[in-house]
């Protein structure tokens, strides 16, 4: 049974800094992509960022870029996302996500974890 399991998150104030963490178990992570993506209230699921875990290639999204940075342990199977210079506008749900393609389209990715809130002041 595939399981991604979030951590991290909170309230924080604008400029400051928060980091997720995202452990998946029963997945093979070797040839998959772990991708974030966040949601706030009355939006649509938006991009953040993705690793190949392979590869460790890495894409943001524009918005994002020069703020939050993608890592992943190979030997614990975790990814994290560092956020950091946090905005309001960051406020979100933010889910982590593993597929087998290197895609922004959250409907490519099977398997989610089950969501971390970020609340940012101002």
């Amino acid at each position: 049974q595939v399981e991604l399991v979030q951590s991290g998150g909170g309230l924080v104030q604008a400029g400051g800094s928060l980091r997720l963490s995202c452990e998946a178990s029963g997945v093979t992570m070797s040839n998959k992509v772990m991708a974030w993506f966040r949601q706030a209230p009355g939006k649509e699921r938006q991009f953040v960022g993705l690793i190949s875990w392979s590869s460790g290639a890495l894409n943001y999204a524009d918005s994002v870029k020069g703020r939050f940075t993608i890592s992943r342990d190979n030997a614990k199977s975790v990814g994290n996302l560092q956020m950091n210079s946090l905005k309001p506008e960051d406020t979100a749900l933010y889910y982590c996500a593993a597929g087998s393609g290197s895609t922004p389209r959250a409907e490519r990715y099977p398997y989610w974890g089950q969501g971390t809130q970020v609340t940012v002041s101002s």
